[in-house]
């Protein structure tokens, strides 16, 4: 592992190409100054003008440019130097009026500049307020040996830059003879100023402030420009030759542009956006801000200075002069600046050696202490330090760490992907992605693999790693995982890993396979097992059946749970390119499967038989996991509807089913409101004497597209309860509104309306609800008769008794529809208060043909007789049903033998007639029990029997 160098791209500033042509224009304007200037402008009188008034001009600009910036153009970073551009406007403005002050003397007046003069006064103003701007631009220290060794800093350099020049030019400036005090201070005056600004324009050098680095510099620039060219007009050599307009005078010239320039064209900004500086970048081992020594440069300053002072008094000694008091003076005083400067360095240093030795032993103790492993690796990947908290950590010693390969403590599956990252992070730059981590298995000192987390940063080309053991959460993450895509029971894949394990089968190579199957399985008397021997047993026969089903599948297949009583199982195809072949292979092995669901299960010491209906689909292209899954499910009902116990291939027909039904059942929802549904009636037959003892209510639906459905047809897709609730409630309150409609007309006989017993005992039909309709309509005792239709098991016999006892107390008549077929008919008859039997259509159907059916349905009817019950047969149809169902002693027949479903209209012509033939002719004796109330009809032989509709 290694940190490749990244070079970071360089981005330019908006507004470059407009500070570019600024720059180009400025240095036009001063060449061509200076060209004028050397050339002497063509004349003696515009070279005074261009020497005075010129120089005003420019310094005027750069007053009124430093004044703009700091009133609005400063943005908000650089509101602190607003100041000091006011400042350097002020500064610039004492320069521009003593100029001014200079040409009003020499062009207009035609006179010489007298000594000293309002000039000289403007011109010794323009240093103080430059000397506080740049203090102001200046770093300021945070402590105050840090302002104590910047004044000192400034003394060592103006000290050491007086020495010098006084050695140099200013003593013999200092003893002109028979010149006044005045001239003479004024002349020294002067350079004295200049090395004051010489001395903060070096400090400031080493201390300037790191926003808007750009235009501070210019601005020092436009000032050292100005302190060079005062030295040179002071110095004895060219003050004796100068004259205005000569190319001295360009220097100025260009400091006064550049300073106007400085605030606006040097900004690495877009004009009238905010200054955002950039946030200082701290390297490893750097001393914090704001100490004394700012860079090397800086260290260097006192050394520097001494040296200066000393070649000052050297070039005394060296010229044979004495040595002046003011050297004498100036050069003890920059020794002992010097010593103290170095004091307070010396008493700071202490003081940062402690700070860092504390700070050291409090992050030491802070590694050595934490629970987390901190290691730093050289850029080879060798380990260079390892904390303590390895031992309890890796249990290993960190001293046997130390000086191995962090490569080698990395599981091999996981070093590819760890080196990847690492290098990934190595190369982004450090600020936009300061740490990174990776996730990784490390080798403990048992030489067992634990999962690691570690976060790591740069250091020198290396990392630094900051490790924790992770292996319980990442089990506990597994688990989690496991929990989320498995079964929490039998532990096989639920539905949603079933699902992705479907998709993953049909993508890839697998996905033009078409041997790839998917097999949906439901345990046929799952239910009963429930409702008989409980829950726990459900369970341990799922957790058996599982367990069965996950050993019938091959290694590769895949065994799930679904739901409830629900299985699937993924064949994955072979590649093999005969489809009916493969198609015969898996057929055989969900047959197998079948067998082997169907295999009693010992339970509890009992012995507990359920039934197995396998779907199969098998893989088509363009169809998707869900499609696949839904044509497995569609397969799946199909082999439970046709009979159960038994494997049924998925064929497009199926899917056309489900969508009818679909269809019909939306349609089946707007039918009530809609007023689709009609109500006829089929008479109940006295099968000894033919009249109309009863009519049984029956509803058909006549859709909006004209077809007539039979309750068989509709109510087989009216799996919605709430509807079929309340197309129950349609039917009894439509009954009893038309047979009291038909009462009031003469035809007083009783309707039989078919309700499921389920629906009695549901709180949307309330006990009171019944009397209320009977009272509502005015219909007699003894004129309804409610069937029950069905055996469920889970019904309480003791609430649906004493339903039916409230029932029978407002003269409703019960009777037990289906009987013979269901399991529950015996114990109804036991329990309940049923004063009607009909014989389920099946035994009549039979009745005839079968001997055996003929010996149950008399034995059937004896009970029925026994019991003091009614009794009718519903399905007659041909006539000698009808003569064996007298003879074995049946009372009433409902059927085709004597009319279907009628009409109103019909109905009323029938009762109108009262009777239909029957067959056999004279009455046959008949087993005693109580008979339908009978009807009193006027009838005529002449009329025809109605035929059935």
């Amino acid at each position: 592992m290694s940190a490749p160098g990244a070079v970071l791209p360089h981005r330019p500033f908006p507004g470059g190409g407009t500070g570019l042509a600024s720059q180009l224009v400025l240095a036009v304007i001063c060449a061509g100054y200076a060209t004028g200037a050397a050339l002497g402008w063509g004349s003696p009188e515009v070279a005074d003008v261009m020497g005075d008034f010129g120089l005003s001009a420019a310094a005027m600009t750069a007053s009124v440019s430093c004044f703009l910036y700091a009133r609005g153009g400063a943005g908000e970073g650089e509101s602190r130097f607003r100041p000091a551009w006011l400042l350097f406007s002020f500064s610039s403005a004492m320069a521009a009026s003593g100029n001014g002050v200079w040409g009003w003397y020499q062009v207009v007046l035609e006179h010489e500049v007298p000594s000293p003069s309002m000039a000289d006064l403007f011109f010794l103003l323009f240093a103080p307020p430059a000397i506080v701007g740049l203090l102001v631009l200046a770093k300021r220290p945070i402590t105050r040996a840090g302002w104590v060794c910047l004044g000192l800093d400034s003394w060592l350099i103006g000290g050491s830059l007086l020495t010098l020049s006084w050695s140099l030019a200013l003593a013999h400036t200092a003893h002109f003879d028979g010149e006044s005090v005045a001239r003479t201070a004024l002349t020294l005056a002067y350079p004295l100023l200049d090395i004051v600004l010489v001395s903060m324009v070096l400090a400031l050098h080493f201390r300037r402030s790191s926003a808007n680095r750009s235009a501070i510099n210019t601005a020092i620039a436009a000032l050292a420009l100005t302190v060079l060219c005062d030295a040179l007009y002071t110095s004895p050599l060219l003050r004796e030759h100068y004259r205005s307009g000569q190319l001295l005078d360009a220097g100025w010239f260009a400091a006064s542009l550049l300073l106007a320039y400085a605030p606006w064209g040097a900004r690495r900004f877009a004009p009238g956006r905010p200054f955002v500086p950039p946030p200082p970048v701290r390297r490893p081992g750097a001393l914090p801000a704001g100490r004394p020594i700012a860079g090397s440069l800086g260290a260097l300053t006192p050394y520097l200075a001494a040296a200066v002072c000393t070649l000052g008094i050297l070039y005394n000694v060296i010229e044979g002069r004495r040595v002046d008091r003011v050297v004498v003076f100036t050069g003890c005083t920059v020794v002992l600046a010097l010593v103290l400067r170095q004091g307070i360095m010396l008493v700071d240093n202490i003081a940062l050696t402690h700070e860092l030795a504390q700070k050291e032993n409090h992050f030491r103790s802070l590694v050595q202490g934490s629970s987390d492993v901190i290691m730093i690796a050289a850029p080879t990947g060798i380990l260079r330090y390892v904390s303590p908290a390895a031992a309890g950590v890796y249990g290993r010693d960190a001293e046997d760490l130390v000086g191995s390969e962090l490569a080698s403590l990395i599981h091999p599956e996981d070093l590819g992907r760890v080196v990847h990252e690492v290098r990934r992070f190595l190369a982004a730059p450090p600020m936009d992605e300061p740490a990174g981590r990776i996730e990784c298995r490390f080798r403990s000192g048992t030489g067992e693999w634990l999962n690691v987390e570690s976060t790591i940063n740069r250091h020198q080309g290396g990392l630094i790693l900051n490790s924790r053991d992770v292996t319980e959460r990442v089990r506990l993450q597994a688990q989690l995982q496991h929990n989320a895509e498995h079964d929490p029971l039998t532990d096989l894949p639920n539905r949603a890993l079933f699902t992705e394990r479907v998709r993953q089968a049909l993508s890839g190579r697998r996905a033009s396979d078409p041997g790839t199957a998917v097999l949906f399985i439901d345990l046929d008397g799952f239910k009963q097992v429930n409702d008989t021997i409980g829950h726990q047993a459900g369970d341990e026969l799922l957790i058996q059946a599982a367990r069965r089903l996950q050993d019938s599948v091959r290694a590769g297949d895949t065994a799930a749970r679904l739901g409830g009583d629900e299985f699937a199982a993924l064949i994955l195809g072979d590649g093999s390119r005969d489809r009916a072949a493969r198609q015969r292979q898996v057929c055989e092995i969900a047959d197998r499967l079948r067998l082997t669901l169907s295999q009693p299960y010992q339970i509890d010491g009992n012995e507990v038989r359920v039934a197995a209906s396998i779907g199969v689909a098998f893989a088509e292209r363009d169809v998707s996991a869900r499609e696949l899954m839904r044509n497995a499910d569609l397969a799946m009902y199909r082999a439970k509807s046709g009979g159960k116990n038994r494997v049924e291939m998925y064929a497009p027909q199926m899917q056309a089913e489900v969508v009818r039904k679909t269809e019909l059942a939306a349609r089946l929802r707007t039918a009530l409101h809609e007023g689709e549904f009609a109500l006829l009636h089929q008479p109940v037959v006295n099968l000894t004497t033919g009249r109309v003892a009863a009519v049984a209510a029956q509803a058909r639906w006549r859709s909006a597209q004209g077809i007539l459905f039979t309750p068989a047809e509709f109510l087989r897709v009216a799996d919605d309860s709430e509807r079929t609730a309340e197309l129950g409630r349609w039917l009894l309150e439509e009954a009893v509104e038309q047979a009291a409609e038909r009462g009031r007309a003469g035809h007083a006989t009783p309707v039989a309306v078919r309700l499921p017993a389920r629906r009695l005992l549901d709180k949307s039909m309330p006990l009171g609800s019944v009397e209320a309709l009977l009272t509502r309509h005015g219909l007699p005792s003894g004129a309804l008769v409610i069937e029950l239709s069905d055996s469920d098991p889970r019904i309480s016999f003791d609430e649906l008794e004493r339903r039916l006892v409230g029932l029978r107390r407002l003269g409703v008549r019960i009777a037990l529809d289906g009987f013979g077929s269901g399991y529950a008919a015996i114990n109804a008859l036991r329990r309940l208060p049923i004063d009607v039997l009909k014989l389920d259509r099946g035994l009549v159907e039979g009745v005839v043909e079968s001997a055996r059916l003929h010996k149950i349905t008399s034995g059937l009817l004896r009970i029925a007789c026994d019991l003091g019950m009614q009794s009718v047969a519903d399905g007659v149809d041909v006539p000698e049903q009808v003569l064996a169902l007298r003879a074995m002693g049946c009372t009433h027949g409902q059927g085709m033998a004597f009319s279907g479903p009628l009409d109103e209209y019909r109905l009323r012509r029938a009762l109108v007639r009262g009777t239909f033939p029957v067959p056999g002719g004279a009455a046959l004796p008949v087993l005693s029990g109580r008979a339908l109330p009978s009807v009193r009809v006027n009838h005529s032989n002449s009329e025809t029997p109605v035929p059935p509709t």
